[in-house]
Parts: C-alpha cells; structure tokens; sequence
C-alpha cells in the first residue's frame, strides 16, 4: 500500500467554472483517486478555491461588492458544483482561511531565511485609468522571442519562454484593452536561478510523465530568472516582514500563496481529523507519491515555481539552508497536465458567451453522462472539442444503448426467470472466455488509469461491454427456458460480467455504479459520494464555510467479486437516461442567445 497525495488544481472564485475546468482537473483527478483508494491506497484528495488577486478585485467591483463577498458566493457555487459531480475531496477548502494565511506566511518566512528571496526594485505594471496593479497574466502583447500575438506577461504558451510584461511588444490589459504603464516599485523575487540545477536533475529523473508536460517544463530551465513573488494589491496576504507586513498596499502574489494551497489543506484537513501531524505522512515521507492535477496553463506553476519553492524550503538550491518546522517536503512525483477543451470548436469564454457552466450542465443532464464525455472523449493529451452532437451520440450510443442496455436486459430477465441470481452449472467455453476477458480487465483498466491513461482505460471496460452484449445476443438466454440450467449457466455469466464491468467503470461513473450495484441485488455503499459540511474557520470563530469532504474508506476492493447465488434481483429501472434529438438544437439556440 502506498500513501498517494491528489493535489488538484484550484479554481477561481470570479465566478463559476464551466466544463472546461473540470475537464482539466475535475474529473482526471477523481477517476484516478477512486481506483486508487479501490487498489488499496491510501489517498488523501485535497484542494479549494482561490480567492486572493487583482482579477477577483476587478469583479468584485464590477459587482458593487466586496471580493470577501465575492468570493464567498463563488466558493459555494463552486463547493455545490464540484460535489453534484462526485469529486471525492477529504478536504476542499479555500484560500482565505486563518489557516492557510498561516502556513504560506511561514513559508515565505522560511524560504526568505534560506536567502532565495531577493529583494529588488522592478518595472510594475500598472492600469492608468484605475491605478490598479495589472498581474502578469491580465496583459498580452506579442512575444519578442517567438512573435506570438496573444503572450502573456508571465510567458508565451506559444514558445514556451519566461517573459516580463515589459518585455512584450505592444503590451495590453485584459481588463479594458488599454496599454499598461510601468513603474518603479520594489518586490521580493523568489531566486529561481538558484534552482536550476537542482529542477534540471528532478526533471531528468522523471520517466512516466505525458511528454508534453515533461518537454515544456525542461524547456523552462534554459530561460530561468528570479520571478517576483510579491504584488502592489491590498487583497492578499500580508508579507511577514519587518517594515512589509503593515504596508496596505503589498501583498504576496495570489500565485505564490495558492500552490501552497495543496500542503495547507493537507494541514487544514489534518487538524480536523483530530490528528494535527497526519498530514506529514503525505508530505515528509520519501515513498509517499503526489499527483498534481490542471491545465496545460498551469503547468509552470507545479513544475518550476512549486517546486523551486518546495526546495527553497527545504534549503536544496545553490545557497543550501535548512528546513523549517514543516520539515522536509518531497517534490511531485508527477505533474499531470491536460490540454484544453473547446465548445463547438470554439474556446471557453464566459465574457463572450461562449461557455457552458458545470452547475448548467448538471440542472439538464446525468453527471455521469458529462464524467463519460470527459473521460473517453476529453482533453487527455491534445485539445479535444465539446459538441452537442457528439454529447447526444456518446450518452444514447454507448451509455445507454451499450452499457445501460447489458445492465437492464441482465437483470430484466434474471428478475423474469428466477427473481435472484441464479447458481452456474457446467460453463461452456464461451462462457469461460466471457469471464476471463473479464477477469484479466482488471490488470489492463487498472494500469492505464494508475498511468493517467483514462481514455484508454475507459474504452477498454466498454469493450469488455460490448462482449459481453454480443455473448447475451450469441446464448440467446431467452429461447432457453425449456432448460433451466443453462439458462441459470448463462444469466449468472452474464450478471457476473455486468458486476465486473460495474467495478471497471465505478472510478468513471459512480453515481450509475452505484445503481447497478443495487440492481444485482447489492446493498450498502459501493461508491462512496462527497458531502458538504459548513465548517467553523479552525482560527477565527466569527468566519464559517462549506467544506467538501466525505468516508471514502468502504470501497470495493479492485477486482472481480464473486456474486452470490440467491441474491434476490428486483425488476430494474433504467440507469441512463436516453435524450431526444432535439437537445442539439436547443443547446446551440440557448448557446447563440447570449
């Protein structure tokens, strides 16, 4: 058994998240925690809501209201969406706990001890009709170096190269279309030069990363230069220094602050378990595993600035230095980057309409209906394009014509002939083959996803569907009734494969996992589901939240389990839910009319 540490990605708290969003970090990291927890790990899923710099003071204002209000209404939108679609979190929290502000000062504390904070005076951006810090990522321009036109500030997705927003040709806001002016100011610079060899022999040492990840994140090590790590805002956390800390106007950079997110709501979670060093087993232990889970985007934040952090920390840069109370913290063992989802060939915009929100899409549809589209059809390892059409196909296809078909015919005429599962006489060889495809899926499903290959993973328990489907056809169980053993033969074939293929697919889709289990006569939980709990601020009694957290511990075991003979099967119901034709249209109009 291994300790495995998900750390998923942290949503915004500006607004919403649309399908997107889970589709990068969502669904990937909840497919491969429920196996993992199947196998026999021990996870621990953590993650939250981001709620600190300048974007969430912009829409804040839009709103007449404050970005501490703001960011609560998000973060229960967000909360409640997150958990209609079976994330199974041990802790979403959020970034503007006492509990977080603590444990990211005493990382830059620590971190500023060890001397890879540099102190020095840059050009800041600015907005000239606010006043308003402009982040590095609310101004595009064109890259100097590869002449992309629409760089960021921070980099260039095109090249892949580190950039200043000073550096860019023609800079613009994001904000309001209008060019930046720069200013002197003075910033903490996390040193990351100091770290280059050491992230060079980590990178290098990385065998089994998507190539796409591990490639773009080598290519950052060439073009490494101090990065600043703190902002001219006032909504923040404060910097903990001497002549810093009362400055209204300075505060840590919102990127800084949220990737320590991940250890602390493992802390947050821990001293909720009523044990408040749980979490070292996760994150001081050198065989523990950590899988970090976004965006492409994103991926420079978890495999250069986390972990330049982490080793600042730890006093493993250039400069050498020690520990501070947290100990030695181990750096990821992967960085699972997915690409980006576009919506009818388009890329997700909320400002222009072109988005589809997770709350939306769950108010309409099945969420296991969106979880199989994510995972057999989403952005795994290339842009991958959401369809209406192509939803419809998928959902009518393959969930409900192919999977929820085998399920209720199954069960229809075990409940029909025998009303329980029957006992299996002498198998035939075809039924014997049935169960070995079956059986051997176990191996094949559990490697791919335990090596973030779901979309293959996925495909491999459909298939084992879709024998099983042709084997139903081929026995013809119900031109059997005149001999009852082999009809008892067949049905239990059938239904064992159905309950194998329910564990197979349990990670993908739990909520319709769950029903099978209860339509072969199974009881209790089969797949474990988050709940919302409102939670006082461990450090602040005058602040409550919702947390998502759940007991994930009674899972069935990865494997095939035998069913039990005279188990009574009721007449089942459908899983799936077919849709009409007619949502096609009805999506685009609603799409078109914003």
């Amino acid at each position: 058994m291994s300790r495995i540490l998900s750390a998923v990605a942290w949503p915004y708290a500006n607004g919403p998240r649309h399908i997107g969003h889970v589709a990068g970090f969502g669904v990937p990291s909840d497919v491969f925690s429920r196996y993992m927890r199947m196998a026999g790990h021990d996870v621990l899923m953590v993650s939250g809501t981001d709620e600190h710099g300048t974007p969430i003071l912009v829409e804040a204002e839009k709103q007449g209201t404050t970005p501490q209000a703001l960011a609560d209404r998000y973060n229960r939108v967000i909360v409640e969406d997150l958990t209609a679609l079976g994330l199974t979190y041990d802790l979403f929290t959020r970034t503007t706990t006492r509990n977080h502000y603590a444990v990211v000062q005493e990382m830059f504390r620590t971190v500023h001890k060890n001397g890879y904070m540099v102190e020095k005076t840059t050009m800041g951006a600015i907005s000239p009709s606010t006043g308003r810090t402009l982040p590095d990522r609310y101004i595009e321009g064109t890259c100097p170096i590869c002449g992309y036109d629409g760089a960021r500030g921070d980099q260039c997705d095109n090249c892949g190269n580190q950039l200043d927003p000073i550096d860019l040709i023609n800079p613009r806001s994001r904000v309001n279309g209008e060019a930046p002016k720069f200013v002197e100011s003075t910033h903490f610079f996390l040193d990351l030069p100091a770290f280059a060899s050491a992230l060079e022999t980590w990178l290098r040492g990385r065998k089994d990363w998507r190539p796409n990840v591990l490639n773009f994140s080598l290519n950052l090590i060439d073009d490494m230069r101090p990065r600043a790590m703190t902002r001219d805002i006032d909504w923040g956390i404060p910097v903990p220094l001497a002549g810093w800390e009362d400055n209204p106007n300075k505060r840590l950079y919102v990127w800084f602050d949220a990737v320590i997110g991940y250890l602390s709501a493992s802390i947050e979670w821990a001293r909720r378990s009523g044990d408040d060093d749980a979490w070292r087993q996760w994150w001081n232990d050198p065989e523990a595993l950590s899988y970090y889970f976004m965006g492409k985007d994103n991926i420079t934040f978890h495999s250069q600035i986390w972990p330049a952090e982490l080793l600042a920390y730890d006093g493993e840069g250039d400069k050498g230095g020690t520990p501070g109370p947290y100990g030695e913290l181990q750096l990821p063992t992967e960085v699972v980057s997915s690409e980006f989802l576009t919506m009818e060939g388009k890329k997700f915009a909320s400002s222009r309409g072109i988005v589809i929100y997770v709350r939306d899409m769950l108010a309409r549809y099945q969420p296991d209906a969106l979880r199989y589209f994510i995972s057999v059809a989403g952005p795994e390892n290339q842009d991958a394009d959401f369809t209406w059409a192509d939803f419809l196909r998928r959902t009518n296809d393959e969930l409900v014509a192919g999977w929820g078909n085998l399920v209720n015919r199954t069960a229809s005429m075990i409940h029909k002939n025998f009303g329980e599962i029957p006992a299996a006489g002498e198998l035939h060889e075809v039924d014997a083959a049935l169960l070995r495809q079956s059986s051997e899926a176990f191996g094949k499903v559990g490697e791919l996803i335990g090596t973030h290959r779901h979309r293959a993973g996925i495909d491999t328990a459909m298939r084992l569907v879709q024998e099983a489907n042709r084997y139903v056809s081929e026995t013809e169980p119900w031109k059997l009734t005149q001999d009852r053993e082999r009809l008892g033969t067949v049905l239990n074939t059938a239904a064992q494969v159905v309950s194998d293929a329910n564990t197979l697919l349990a990670p993908f889709l739990p909520h319709s996992a769950q029903k099978v289990h209860e339509t072969l006569g199974g009881t209790g939980v089969f797949a474990p589901q988050p709940r919302i709990e409102e939670v006082t601020d461990l450090d602040d009694a005058s602040r409550r939240y919702p947390v998502i957290t759940g007991d994930y511990r009674d899972v069935p075991a990865w494997g095939s389990t035998r069913l039990v003979p005279g188990t009574a099967v009721a007449k089942p119901t459908p899983v799936f839910t077919k849709l009409d034709d007619s949502i096609v249209e009805e999506e685009l109009a609603r799409y078109q009319a914003r």
